[in-house]
């Protein structure tokens, strides 16, 4: 019969346990994280390009509230760091989630074996093709490396019992294999509230702008001349933009890409 001691710590441990489990079922901080940049970064990344107050305002007008994703969207695809870890935080978020879940399949029959294989491959090679198309292979390559490398963690804890009740008796990982599970939280919780956040601040106070930059020719009064603007849209065959030379919103036609996205000077540099 075990003590009264021993008892208290399995329920400890149990609790421990139902914890870990509720915190992946609610996305832990990586839903609270990924929400609040969705929501906050945009809004700096635009007040910064364009020098904030009504300048803020008037650009969130001109470009409609459903291109508002266009601003988070166009930072990630122009900084291939940013893009990367966001993909590796997002594919271990939604993991933890559908983990927590009982999606981890326990047993060594050949079609769970298979099942577990997919489970943990398939998303980390999606994280990895779409990081290598956008960025390039390397990029790609240690994408899907990490991300893979921080679910596996996952698969680890809950079929050794360590979270909720998906215990699998005939699964006993190594010292090692335990050892790096662990660690692989602490890699993880750095990735989702230290190092993404750091990254999209970065990025929004870099001075460059989240789309292209253009060359048109803009009608002022009675004379036309060419002007840079920021696109925000395209409206028939011109552009509705942001004039960095007039700081408003403008039309534009015949326009050309500039090649550069920097409109001024980094945050830091400046």
């Amino acid at each position: 019969m075990p003590t009264g001691h021993e008892q208290q710590l399995d329920r400890d441990q149990d609790r421990e346990r139902d914890q870990a489990r509720s915190v992946d079922r609610k996305g832990g901080p990586g839903h609270t994280v990924l929400l609040a940049l969705a929501l906050a970064v945009p809004a700096l990344k635009v007040a910064y390009t364009v020098g904030g107050g009504s300048h803020v305002r008037d650009v969130f007008v001109g470009m409609e509230p459903g291109n508002w994703p266009d601003v988070l969207l166009g930072m990630v695809l122009t900084e291939p760091l940013l893009g990367c870890v966001l993909g590796v935080v997002v594919s271990r978020v939604v993991f933890a989630l559908f983990a927590a879940r009982g999606a981890v399949p326990g047993g060594d029959g050949f079609v769970r074996t298979l099942r577990r294989i997919a489970l943990t491959v398939v998303n980390p090679l999606a994280v990895g093709v779409i990081a290598a198309c956008c960025y390039g292979g390397w990029w790609g390559l240690a994408t899907g490396l990490a991300a893979f490398a921080l679910r596996e963690g996952v698969v680890v804890e809950y079929r050794a019992g360590r979270r909720g009740h998906h215990h699998d008796p005939a699964y006993e990982p190594p010292g090692w294999l335990r050892r790096a599970a662990r660690s692989e939280q602490w890699v993880a919780a750095a990735l989702t509230v230290v190092v993404l956040p750091l990254l999209a601040v970065g990025v929004s106070l870099d001075g460059r702008a989240w789309t292209s930059v253009l060359e048109c020719q803009v009608q002022d009064g009675t004379e036309t001349g060419a002007q840079r603007l920021v696109e925000l849209g395209r409206k028939g065959n011109g552009v509705v933009g942001w004039s960095l030379d007039r700081e408003e919103i403008v039309n534009g036609t015949g326009c050309t890409d500039t090649g550069s996205l920097r409109v001024r000077a980094a945050w830091w540099n400046s």
